[in-house]
């Protein structure tokens, strides 16, 4: 796929179909890796050592570590990470989530993250997420459409024309259909399990609109959760179809709950990472100066979608750099760290994006309008690894549908293989 940008475009197009959580996109890496020969490890299970072109993953809830080590690795070996995150902002649903409203069936949410909320109302809603049984057994449970966050009619509030004020709590539960229709009941019969088996879930309400090529040339790319399943799959593409560099190891991290923080044990501001490289650092038989230069020699890109100028909206990017959808995926820069890139990271985006023949493009905010984050930083201050903060450029991020460039989508692929093979 890597050297076929439609083939990479339609297998992400089914990825994006097959991950409408971040369980789910785990559960669909895993089935990828494990076809591909990779060996999962189990965290509670003695680890063997790793050997030269060893494959392996670990998963953890939403979040999973998957490495590809080269050939003549040692204890020193440096590695080279791809990280970014599995989740997105959207309508997760409330414990005892079924009630009744003049005579509508609803279903009680609390909002995820920073999703754009005004895109969430008049779509039809699929549920997914897994559930926990009594027993403790896991189930990844996905409905068809089945739910809409009803907007209010004009005519009942001619305010609405002008500007939407929408009250997170009174106007968010979505409809799922009429009285006696039930939320715990669907998730049950997804599962194959009654309600009574129900002890906990972890699931959300998501767009059931299947990801699109559109545009006049069909050059853009229109799918729930780009930010930053964009980048997942880069990550994931990248590591299974290119050789590491003799002496490194690739990895993909890609965690859970980056849009709420990243304070999870599934999250970039946990353990996870550090301690998959601890164990495969102590089968290597690393001591502390092992570890030192092997971190001293280390990379990670912090790959996580970016905003490209808005047509309508061009004052609010910073009025000299401009990057634009279609002109590259980006290297983001902040003077207050909300970024990791510095110079040496600028150097080495940019032997990448060159070895692979991509054009790329710089992100900086307007001084006047907020900058997000990413886990580059935590991931740098954490670990003491070299960072650098790349990523797509999109319209309409945390919207309930987001807006790419296939060219940027499958470039940050082609410049990550071209990371993970020593450019």
């Amino acid at each position: 796929m890597l050297s076929d940008r439609d083939a990479y475009i339609d297998s992400f197009t089914e990825f994006i179909g097959e991950s409408p959580t971040s369980y789910h996109a785990v559960s669909t890496i895993v089935q990828q890796l494990s076809a591909l020969g990779y060996v999962e490890h189990v965290e509670a299970d003695e680890w063997q050592q790793l050997q030269p072109q060893g494959r392996g993953f670990l998963r953890r809830d939403g979040a999973i570590i998957a490495w590809r080590a080269g050939a003549q690795i040692d204890a020193a070996s440096p590695v080279r990470i791809l990280g970014s995150h599995t989740d997105s902002p959207g309508l997760m649903l409330k414990p005892q989530p079924d009630f009744t409203s003049h005579g509508w069936a609803q279903a009680g949410v609390e909002v995820y993250g920073g999703p754009l909320v005004s895109t969430w109302f008049d779509r039809d809603l699929a549920i997914a997420g897994r559930i926990v049984t009594t027993d403790g057994r896991e189930h990844l449970v996905k409905t068809a459409a089945v739910a809409r966050v009803p907007m209010l009619a004009i005519h009942l509030n001619h305010e609405l024309g002008h500007e939407v004020k929408v009250d997170r709590q009174r106007h968010l539960q979505p409809v799922i259909g009429m009285q006696g229709a039930s939320v715990l009941s669907m998730l049950a019969q997804q599962a194959g399990v009654t309600e009574a088996d129900i002890a906990g879930a972890d699931v959300r309400f998501v767009d059931s609109q299947p990801a699109a090529r559109i545009g006049a040339t069909s050059e853009l790319f229109a799918a729930p959760r780009l930010d930053n399943l964009s980048s997942v799959f880069a990550g994931l593409v990248a590591l299974t179809e290119t050789e590491p560099a003799a002496g490194t190891i690739s990895m993909l991290a890609a965690f859970d709950h980056e849009e709420l923080g990243s304070m999870s044990r599934s999250g970039a501001h946990g353990p996870l990472l550090s301690d998959v490289l601890a164990r495969l650092r102590s089968g290597l038989g690393a001591g502390t100066e092992d570890v030192a230069r092997a971190i001293a020699n280390s990379w990670c890109l912090s790959a996580d979608a970016g905003h490209s100028v808005h047509p309508n909206y061009a004052e609010k990017h910073d009025p000299h750099v401009q990057p634009l959808a279609g002109h590259g995926p980006m290297l983001k820069v902040n003077a207050q760290q909300r970024y990791a890139s510095d110079a040496h990271g600028a150097a080495l985006w940019r032997r990448c994006c060159e070895a692979a023949g991509v054009v790329t493009q710089s992100f900086v905010s307007n001084n006047t309008v907020p900058c997000g984050s990413t886990i580059g930083p935590m991931t740098s201050a954490k670990l003491g690894i070299r960072t650098v903060d790349v990523g797509v450029p999109l319209l309409s991020m945390h919207s309930a549908r987001e807006l790419a460039h296939v060219d940027d989508l499958h470039g940050l692929a082609a410049v990550t293989a071209s990371f993970f093979a020593g450019a």
